[in-house]
């Protein structure tokens, strides 16, 4: 069972968010912040392309 991912570029947030730079992250990227919410607006489909371009350097 795969949990959900979490990543700055798909938070509801993003665009206000004053703890982008400061959040800790795990392993694997995913971001552990209290604040985090997913974006509803966007499709798997857009989420897994943001994800993409997150992990790129």
């Amino acid at each position: 069972m795969e949990t959900e991912k979490k990543y700055c570029s798909i938070c509801a947030w993003r665009e206000n968010c004053q703890k982008r730079f400061s959040i800790v992250t795990d392993a694997s990227g995913c971001v552990r912040c209290p604040d985090y919410s997913r974006d509803l607006s966007m499709k798997d489909k857009d989420s897994d392309a943001a994800e993409k371009v997150a992990r790129e350097p």
